[in-house]
C-alpha cells in the first residue's frame, strides 16, 4: 500500500513538472513569435493613364478699369449704380467745377487778346517793310517788327493750345465709361467733392476712385501651379473650374499664358487661363477650384507614401526576400501624385514592398508578413487612409488596426 502511493506521489510530481515544462515551452514560442515584427506586404502598380491637379484660382475680368475724376470739383450727379451694365461711352456721372469753367474762360480771353495783338504787329510789320529800303526807317526797325509779327503769332498759337487744354477738361466733367462692361463699385455720392487724378494742375490731395467698370464676357484665372508641375504648362493645357457655391457646376478654361519664372517664397508659376462667361454666372474676385487632367505615364511605377522611409541614406523602401527578411533599398521618386508617388527607379513590379515599415526596422531583419485587416490598408489605387500629425495611420471607419501592426 505504502509502495503504490509512493508510485502516485512520483508520477504526480512528474506530470505536474512535464505540465510545467510544457507551458514554458509554450510561452517561450508565443515570446518569439511575438518578437517577429508583423508587416504588410504591396507590390509596385503601374501609374495612373491620367493623372489630376486641383488647385484653388481666383477670377478675374477681361478688363477692369477704376475710374477717376480728371478735374476738381464737386460730384453734381451720378447715373450708374452697382451692377449697371453699360456701353463705351455712356455717362457715369458729372462734376460741378467751378475753377476749371473760370480757367477755360480765361484761356479763352487769352486766346483773343492775343490774336488782337498779333493783326496789329502783322499790319505794323507789313507798313515798315513798305518803308524798306527809304530813308524813312532803317533796315533794323524793319527786321524787330517782322520779328514783332512773328512772336505774336507764336502767342496765337500757345493760347490756342491753352484753350484746347481746358476745353478738354471740361469734356472731363463727364465721367464716362471707357469700355463696354459692368459697374462693379460706385465710390461717391452726389455733392462729394473729388480730386483730380493728374488732369487739373490746380488740384491738392489725393484722387480717389469714383467707378470701376469691368468686362466680364470672358474671364482670366490665375492659378499658383507647383514648380514640379510646370511641365504641364504648355498651349493646348486645359482645366475645369467650379465655383464653392456650386461644385457640380464645372466651367472649360484653357491656357492663356505663364509667367515663365518661379516664385522663389511659394515654389509656384503664376498661371493665367481663360474662361467665356457669355451668361455672367462668374463673378470678378471669386475664389475657384481649378483641376487640371493630363495624360500620366503606366510605364512609371508608383507607391503609397507610407511605403517610403526617409533615413541619413536618402529615401529608401523596405523589401522582402523569399525568407522575409528585410532589405532596405534605396530608390529616386518622381511627381508626388497626392496619395502616391512615382518610383522613378529602386524597385520592380515583382518587388514586396513592405507597407507602412516601421522606422526600427533593421537591414536582414526576419518579419511575418500578415493580412491587414479589410478597410485599414487599401491597395495603393484605392483612396489611403489618414494620416495623423505623427506619421501613423489612423483606423478607418469599416476596419480597426490589427494588434501587432508594427506601427503601433
Amino acid at each position: 500500500m505504502v509502495s503504490l502511493l509512493a508510485i502516485a506521489a512520483v508520477l504526480a510530481a512528474a506530470e505536474g513538472i512535464l505540465s510545467r515544462r510544457n507551458t514554458l515551452h509554450a510561452l517561450e514560442r508565443r515570446a518569439d513569435d511575438a518578437s517577429i515584427p508583423r508587416v504588410q506586404v504591396i507590390t509596385p502598380t503601374p501609374g495612373p493613364d491620367r493623372r489630376s491637379l486641383t488647385l484653388p484660382g481666383e477670377l478675374n475680368a477681361w478688363f477692369e478699369a477704376p475710374i477717376y475724376a480728371q478735374v476738381s470739383g464737386y460730384v453734381k450727379n451720378w447715373y450708374k449704380d452697382y451692377g449697371a451694365t453699360v456701353k463705351q461711352g455712356e455717362l457715369l456721372a458729372t462734376i460741378d467745377a467751378p475753377t476749371v469753367d473760370a480757367q477755360y474762360a480765361t484761356a479763352k480771353a487769352n486766346l483773343s487778346v492775343a490774336q488782337a495783338r498779333s493783326k496789329l504787329a502783322d499790319v505794323t510789320s507789313k507798313r515798315w517793310s513798305a518803308l524798306q529800303g527809304t530813308q524813312a526807317v532803317s533796315q533794323q526797325e524793319v527786321d524787330v517788327q517782322v520779328a514783332n509779327a512773328e512772336a505774336q503769332k507764336a502767342q496765337v498759337e500757345a493760347a490756342g493750345h491753352e484753350v484746347t487744354r481746358y476745353a478738354a477738361l471740361e469734356s472731363f466733367k463727364n465721367v464716362v465709361a471707357p469700355f463696354d462692361g459692368v459697374v462693379t463699385s460706385r465710390l461717391t455720392d452726389i455733392g462729394d467733392y473729388v480730386n483730380a487724378a493728374g488732369g487739373d494742375v490746380g488740384s491738392r490731395g489725393t484722387a480717389s476712385e469714383l467707378f470701376a467698370v469691368s468686362d466680364i464676357h470672358k474671364m482670366r484665372v490665375f492659378v499658383s501651379v507647383p514648380q514640379d508641375y510646370a511641365g504641364i504648362l504648355r498651349p493646348g493645357l486645359t482645366a475645369m473650374l467650379s465655383l464653392p457655391q456650386d461644385p457640380e457646376h464645372a466651367f472649360n478654361a484653357a491656357f492663356l499664358t505663364t509667367a515663365n519664372a518661379v516664385n522663389p517664397q511659394t515654389r509656384t508659376v503664376v498661371t493665367e487661363l481663360t474662361v467665356d462667361n457669355p451668361n455672367r454666372e462668374l463673378w470678378p474676385g471669386s475664389y475657384v477650384t481649378v483641376k487640371f487632367s493630363v495624360p500620366g505615364d503606366p510605364n512609371i511605377l508608383v507607391l503609397p507614401e507610407q511605403a517610403l522611409l526617409f533615413r541619413a541614406q536618402g529615401m529608401q523602401v523596405a523589401l522582402l526576400d523569399d525568407q522575409n527578411r528585410v532589405h532596405m533599398k534605396n530608390v529616386t521618386l518622381g511627381l508626388n501624385l497626392g496619395t502616391t508617388v512615382q518610383v522613378l527607379g529602386g524597385v520592380t513590379k515583382t518587388d514586396r514592398v513592405i507597407n507602412n515599415p516601421s522606422l526600427g526596422l533593421l537591414e536582414g531583419e526576419r518579419v511575418k508578413v500578415v493580412t491587414p485587416v479589410h478597410g485599414y490598408a487599401p491597395a495603393p489605387e484605392k483612396s489611403q487612409p489618414a494620416r495623423s500629425a505623427a506619421g501613423i495611420v489612423e483606423p478607418s471607419a469599416s476596419g480597426t488596426a490589427p494588434e501587432d501592426d508594427v506601427r503601433k
